[in-house]
């Protein structure tokens, strides 16, 4: 059961980039260390508040948007799966995937189909379909469900902490790969720790259990 932001592909720095790229287009630096929120879910109008306060009056949510949003969609078009992801996925043979993602199934459908893997996922479930996003575990108990699974029979992959909680909320066993933007030692709560996929083949990963 794969996150899909930061895990499988790396969208957080694309959202950041679009970001930063839309502070400078005022004359001003985004404060990279307050950007990630600690939980799942979109920020957007945090994020927009920031920026309208840091720019005053003559700030222009509309016109704002318009343009991170198009900075943003042109890194997104070119964005593949992480290192490592796309073996795991050639691999897994044998194996029900699902993503579990705290995103809207808008967001990450397209992507899914972009990478040309939708078919290799039987599950997608996704941030709109539940009441509340990770660290709370339903996106993980719905795509349990929709997979006719029981928390033993599933590991979870995930990039953040607050979705290794999510994880571990729903009972099952967590594979954490942080994503660039997230602190190594806030991970102790995941079952194992890798710097990228490409450090062990999924065979490999699954056989810790």
């Amino acid at each position: 059961m794969f996150d899909f932001d930061g895990l499988l592909m790396d969208t957080e720095s694309t959202q950041l980039l679009s970001w930063q790229y839309e502070w400078r287009q005022h004359g001003l630096e985004l404060d990279v260390t307050k950007f990630f929120a600690d939980h799942g879910g979109d920020v957007s109008d945090l994020r927009y508040a920031a920026l309208a306060a840091a720019v005053g009056p003559a700030y222009d949510r509309m016109s704002s948007h318009a343009r991170r949003v198009a900075y943003r969609d042109s890194l997104n078009a070119v964005l593949e799966f992480r290192p490592g992801i796309r073996e795991w996925l050639d691999s897994a043979d044998g194996f029900r995937l699902a993503v579990a993602s705290s995103s809207p199934a808008a967001w990450v459908l397209p992507f899914l189909e972009q990478s040309g893997y939708r078919s290799r996922f039987d599950v997608v479930a996704c941030g709109d379909e539940v009441p509340a996003h990770k660290p709370d575990p339903a996106v993980y108990q719905l795509a349990l469900r929709r997979l006719g699974a029981v928390p033993a029979q599933a590991i979870a992959f995930e990039d953040t902490p607050h979705g290794v909680a999510a994880a571990k909320a729903a009972g099952l066993r967590c594979v954490a790969i942080p994503n660039p933007h997230a602190d190594p030692a806030r991970f102790a709560a995941a079952d194992t720790v890798l710097v990228s996929a490409k450090d062990m083949t999924l065979a490999e990963v699954v056989s810790l259990w």
